[in-house]
């Protein structure tokens, strides 16, 4: 049993090289469960790959890590994407490490590699009702494309859904309780499942999409520019464009999707959701601890994103 360790230090390198980093990216994107976080870590690992194959390093060691951090903030890069980036680089190497492939002792150092500190909070944007009805309006359409992009925004802002789960809808969670329409058995971020209300303007946006594009199962698509459905489903960068194109249109700066998730949750509380009523809807995870403490239920009968002051448009 010794002899197979010590066997097995003696192969581990100071030097990867390209082979060897690729087949470390396949097994870290292989051992993370959410596409999302698969499509952020594979991004992150081919940039530092690109970064390192650039000129001839002696080793992939803490020293070269913290070379690359100072290269990223040269950049001038969010703190927060750069340690996301980091992340990424700690898992390229706990792979080879895990598997004898890269020494122990780098591998820890790489580990203990500190991240961008962040100065300050950054504030989050929010639309007001006069805005998000905006923002629909120049969504409106008689083309397939235009129907599908109002109904995108329609549940971003009244249900306050992420991206990756809006490209995920199926006709068939679209469902009916307690006499209101929600999407049932919804699976978020970290697993959570919620059921999330769907106020009866949004759910009429997104009839008027599937009826004229005769879908069924997965609702969101992509519509080429003749007009015509293709493809098995939309992607969260394409959802990510449609909302940039529409508040372009409508004249609203700097507008992320994450925005109108916010936008949501202000609305709802402006129109006096109940607080616990909102997490349950936005689906973060301390719900099922609220839920626990306070002993409340999700009230599906009268929604808190019904009246959002949007039902007309």
């Amino acid at each position: 049993m010794v002899l197979r360790k010590k066997s097995r230090r003696s192969k581990a390198k100071t030097i990867l090289r390209l082979p060897d980093l690729e087949q470390s990216k396949n097994a870290v994107l292989h051992s993370l469960a959410a596409a999302s976080s698969q499509e952020s870590y594979g991004h992150a690992i081919d940039e530092f790959i690109g970064w390192y194959c650039s000129e001839p390093r002696l080793a992939l060691n803490r020293t070269v890590v913290l070379r690359y951090r100072f290269f990223l903030e040269q950049k001038n890069l969010a703190p927060s994407t750069i340690n996301v980036r980091l992340a990424a680089v700690r898992r390229l190497a706990y792979e080879p490490s895990d598997s004898g492939l890269l020494s122990p002792d780098l591998a820890a150092g790489i580990r203990r590699v500190k991240g961008a500190k962040r100065l300050g909070v950054r504030i989050g944007n929010w639309l007001t009702v006069d805005q998000s009805r905006a923002l629909l309006r120049e969504s409106q359409s008689d083309s397939l494309r235009g129907k599908r992009d109002k109904a995108i925004l329609a549940l971003l802002v009244g249900c306050g859904l992420r991206r990756a789960e809006l490209a995920g809808l199926k006709t068939e969670d679209f469902q009916v309780r307690e006499e209101h329409c929600v999407i049932a058995d919804l699976i978020g971020k970290g697993k959570h499942i919620r059921t999330v209300p769907v106020p009866a303007w949004a759910k009429r946006a997104v009839d008027e999409w599937t009826a004229a594009a005769g879908i069924k199962g997965v609702i969101f698509r992509r519509v080429s520019r003749m007009g015509k459905i293709w493809g098995d489903r939309i992607t969260p960068k394409a959802i990510w464009h449609v909302v940039k194109a529409a508040a372009k249109h409508a004249g609203i700066t700097n507008l992320a999707p994450h925005d109108l998730r916010r936008t949501c949750a202000r609305l709802c509380h402006l129109a006096g959701g109940e607080l616990e009523q909102i997490q349950f809807l936005l689906g973060h995870a301390s719900v099922e601890t609220t839920e626990r403490y306070l002993g409340c239920k999700q009230k599906l009968s009268h929604a808190v994103n019904d009246n959002l002051g949007l039902e007309d448009t």
